[in-house]
């Protein structure tokens, strides 16, 4: 079906503009006539509902975006504004283009009938699995308010988690690239004006220093050969990527991480307690236990951790605890499992999920506080002593040549005193 362009006003005489897609005009009119709207403006657009253009592959919505939209609903929704309304007031909100055309085209497909959930789910890359499945549970509970604001809740802890890890990582992504920009900038406009002047100094009765050749022939080398290290870097990142495409590639790469020393049990206690805090997001808003599972199952972070849910999932359909195939799987720490059977045993595996996930999340808090403390003084140290080497092989020379040329003087103004 072709996509269409509109312009119209609405009752309240606001002018409107999104996109449509449907098999004509006369449809989009029809449309538009049941939400009351008065067409402007329609055009045929340049997209087909088959695929998007390329900037339009590209765009995406925030999670920040997506928090204060899920949050506004659900106010309104709880102050007893109808959903039209509400989808109307959010998409004028909305300062992302491609967020509000989302919202519009979601407004339209209620207007024609569809709920919610189904009228999400034709935009997946703006409402994932979790957010349309905890949608449809609330249409058939008639608790759309509460829903919306456990989803609201959700994205804010998601939102925070991701804002610590970025927090902790800018002062070190900072020096490293100073210090990368700095040597970059000794490498390839200071060593060679120092080669320039050494090359005067060198002589039949001087040599330059050890240090002071190391560092000029890196130099040589690093000018000459630049191209190497970013060929490398380039390959390196292609190779990651395209293993990563196959599912066994994913499998290993992130089996690799879980094993990396400190980093390692980072990504498994970030993995662990998004799991724990999406699933027990979904048990307790009504989603049955082996949908949440398969939800879970593909927005883990981890392939290992989804290779372990997914056969916590097969266990459960075959009758088993939910608990048993996870301590079977040796990637969740025992002390989770034995949580969740304390959560089963007494019936409440929803809220023994969600204390799991705060404690993770601590504990992911702590240790990046503590590897933020341990890499900027690495970091500072490392920077100085090279500043250091850099300067001592470079100030070096001169002051053995500025040595040499006193005593020669001193030694001539002595003969010429002694004749």
């Amino acid at each position: 079906m072709p996509l269409y362009q509109y312009e119209a006003i609405d009752a309240a005489g606001n002018t409107i503009r999104g996109t449509l897609t449907a098999d004509n005009r006369d449809a989009v009119i029809q449309r538009m006539r049941e939400l009351r709207y008065q067409p402007v403006n329609i055009t045929i657009g340049r997209e087909g509902a088959g695929g998007r253009g390329l900037g339009k592959a590209f765009q995406s919505v925030k999670l920040k975006e997506l928090v204060v939209f899920t949050r506004q609903f659900a106010t309104m929704i709880d102050a007893g504004l109808p959903i039209l309304k509400c989808l109307d007031i959010l998409a004028l909100q909305a300062k992302n283009p491609f967020f509000r055309e989302s919202i519009q085209a979601v407004k339209l497909d209620i207007a024609s009938g569809m709920n919610l959930g189904d009228a999400l789910a034709k935009h997946p890359r703006v409402f994932n699995d979790l957010y349309v499945n905890m949608i449809r549970a609330a249409e058939l509970g008639g608790i759309l308010d509460t829903i919306l604001a456990r989803i609201a809740t959700y994205l804010e802890e998601e939102q925070e988690i991701r804002t610590k890890v970025k927090s902790a990582m800018m002062y070190p992504c900072v020096v490293f690239s100073f210090a990368l920009l700095m040597t970059i900038g000794i490498v390839f406009f200071v060593l060679p004006r120092f080669s320039e002047i050494f090359e005067g100094l060198v002589g039949e009765n001087y040599k330059l220093p050890v240090l002071t050749s190391a560092l000029l022939n890196s130099g040589d080398l690093a000018r000459r050969f630049w191209f190497i290290p970013v060929i490398l870097i380039v390959g390196m990142i292609t190779t990651f990527k395209l293993v990563g495409r196959t599912e066994s590639g994913r499998y290993r790469l992130d089996a690799a991480k879980l094993k990396i020393p400190i980093v390692g049990d980072l990504v498994l206690k970030l993995s662990i307690a998004r799991v724990c805090r999406t699933l027990g997001t979904l048990l307790s808003s009504g989603i049955p236990i082996l949908r949440a599972l398969e939800i879970v199952e593909q927005t883990a972070a981890n392939a290992v951790v989804s290779r372990a849910i997914r056969s916590a999932r097969e266990a459960v359909h075959e009758g088993q605890r939910f608990c048993e195939p996870l301590q079977r799987s040796k990637v969740f720490p025992l002390m989770t499992t034995q949580m969740i059977q304390v959560g089963e045993e007494v019936g409440r595996i929803d809220d023994m999920l969600t204390k799991i996930a705060v404690f993770y999340e601590e504990e992911v808090d702590a240790i990046i506080k503590g590897l933020t403390s341990l890499i900027e003084p690495i970091m500072i140290v490392g920077l100085g002593m090279f500043v250091g080497f850099v300067a001592v092989a470079v100030l070096k020379p001169i002051y053995d040549v500025l040595g040499q040329m006193t005593q020669e003087e001193s030694g001539g103004g002595g003969a010429g005193g002694g004749g």
